[in-house]
């Protein structure tokens, strides 16, 4: 298991073999992927803040496409963290 994976399974108190909801809102996928905001390669840590739960089809729409935006899913997360 990746270190961020872990960090972000603890901190919401998921253990693996739980079944995870992606933070998109309206997604409803199964959480596969634990992306970071802020990628590591630009500095990115790996803390709670910095982590959100995504499907495979977001994470790679996040990479790839053109409608989830960074901007948003920072919002979003915000709003898991701040429950």
């Amino acid at each position: 298991m990746k270190p961020w994976t872990k960090i972000y399974l603890d901190h919401f108190g998921y253990d693996k073999s739980d079944w995870i909801q992606c933070e998109v809102p309206d997604c409803g996928k199964q959480c596969i992927d634990v992306h970071h905001l802020l990628p590591r390669s630009r500095g990115g840590k790996d803390n709670i803040e910095n982590l959100i739960g995504l499907c495979r089809d977001c994470h790679h729409e996040v990479h790839f496409g053109t409608k989830l935006k960074n901007e948003y899913l920072i919002t979003v997360h915000h709003l898991k963290l701040n429950k």
